[in-house]
């Protein structure tokens, strides 16, 4: 059973729950915080009024006489009506002196926290809960008079515990809420940022082969999409660039087959209107043969050129001596040469990094085409120039030269400078040459001047 592909994330959604959780970690932190300070400074706030409590009261039992004056001043802590303080005054052997009415049930003696620190300002009260209610426990001790009394002292807390939990609830609130609105936000905002993304999308759906002319314009869209935009441009002109010439290359491939084709047909619809003698019979068999051969020939170089643009990593390259592979090429064109006294003349040495049968094949092709286009009495030159990062392969001839509106096509396929194609050849012979080039990493240029002389460079780098 195969697995279900995983469903490619959005970027909308990606981006909509970063911003929602940082948004959401941002007010965390910051209302965090502000809850840490209020409630901190609440509770300073009331550790400073019970230390002025504790401190009022030692100074009231130094200057009392008596336990009857102690409970006088615990009655005055009483005078409002409403207990916000609790209080125990026991003597050395740990007996009561005096204390608040129903201290005992809220807030028993072994809940109280050991004797605090004299100093008041470094106070550390205990938190107790009893009785529904939060309670900041201190003990103190005092000298009054002969005797020295330890002051159990407690605060109601409650309205201050109260307050901690509604502004907690209210900051858990807050903080739901602003999450929720930087959701929406991340939303609306990731919905409207990511607009030209659609309206790109809906130009680039309008593209096809009728409408290969229309471009982007770069300049009409987000810094961030422009160099989206000019990339799709470009590629749109090399896909309109090789549509032309695939089209062009259609045309010219059914002209070119077209025209063997209709000869052969032609020959064998004459010899059929009636009998021939064997001589006849001959030549028209004779023909058909020439004629396949420029069809054989023609899908020869057709194959080669697929299978150098679909295989470009099956070339074995060696190290051969290049003047040794041009000798022996212009060998073999110097006996067809010599009918129109064309001279085939070789110059330069050095070592070629390159696979010797595809250098061979692209030279053969530059030298069939410069003995050809060469006048009578001419020469063709090939030149050797080695190089420490490259060897350099160049054919030249004395011919009628190419008038430079041509030279940046003579590498297509199927392209003639004779547009009328009574020239020989069907125009695929600098198109392989321009392949083996490639296949090596290399590059090919042609250099012309009208009626003098044209000259074609192969490169070929000494690393693969």
């Amino acid at each position: 059973m195969s697995a279900k592909p995983v469903e490619p994330r959005s970027i909308a959604s990606q981006l909509v729950v970063f911003f929602a959780l940082a948004a959401a970690l941002l007010l965390c932190c910051g209302l965090g915080v502000l809850y840490w300070i209020v409630i901190q400074h609440a509770f300073e706030e009331d550790d400073e009024v019970l230390a002025d409590k504790i401190f009022a009261l030692r100074a009231d039992i130094k200057s009392s006489r008596g336990r009857e004056a102690l409970r006088a001043e615990l009655e005055t802590l009483r005078a409002g009506g409403r207990e916000a303080y609790w209080v125990r005054v026991l003597d050395t052997s740990g007996q009561t002196v005096a204390e608040t009415p129903e201290i005992n049930g809220l807030l028993p003696r072994s809940v109280f926290p050991a004797t605090s620190p004299a100093n008041p300002s470094e106070l550390r009260p205990k938190h107790y809960r009893a009785g529904g209610k939060l309670f900041a426990l201190s003990t103190v001790a005092e000298e009054g008079g002969e005797q020295r009394y330890t002051i159990q002292i407690a605060q109601d807390r409650s309205a201050d515990d109260q307050f901690t939990k509604r502004f907690g609830a209210l900051v858990v609130v807050v903080l739901c809420l602003g999450s929720l609105a930087s959701a929406v936000i991340a939303m609306t905002v990731t919905k409207r940022g990511l607009r030209p993304l659609i309206e790109m999308t809906r130009s680039f759906e309008r593209t096809g082969p009728g409408r290969l002319h229309e471009r982007v314009a770069p300049a009409e869209w987000p810094r961030e999409l422009q160099p989206l935009a000019m990339a799709f441009d470009q590629m749109l002109d090399r896909l309109e660039d090789s549509f032309t010439r695939l089209s062009q290359f259609s045309a010219d491939l059914a002209h070119e087959l077209r025209t063997p084709i209709a000869n052969l047909r032609g020959e064998a619809e004459v010899a059929l209107t009636r009998s021939r003698t064997l001589e006849e019979y001959r030549d028209v068999i004779e023909s058909s043969v020439g004629e396949c051969e420029r069809l054989s020939g023609l899908i020869d170089s057709l194959l080669f050129l697929a299978r150098a643009e679909a295989a470009e990593a099956q070339i074995e390259r060696a190290l051969f001596d290049g003047r040794a592979a041009v000798e022996k090429i212009a060998a073999y064109y110097e006996t067809i040469a010599e009918e129109r006294q064309v001279a085939i003349i070789c110059s330069g040495r050095g070592e070629i990094y390159a696979d010797p049968v595809l250098f061979g094949r692209a030279v053969s092709n530059l030298v069939d085409n410069a003995h050809r286009v060469s006048p009578d009495g001419g020469t063709v030159q090939i030149a050797l120039e080695v190089r420490v990062e490259r060897s350099d392969v160049s054919v030249r001839n004395s011919g009628r030269g190419i008038p430079p509106e041509h030279i940046a096509r003579v590498f297509d396929r199927f392209y003639r400078v004779d547009s009328s194609r009574s020239s020989q050849g069907v125009g695929l012979g600098l198109a392989i040459v321009k392949s083996i080039t490639d296949l090596h990493g290399g590059s090919a240029r042609v250099e012309s001047e009208v009626d003098r002389e044209t000259t074609v460079t192969l490169s070929f780098p000494m690393e693969a």
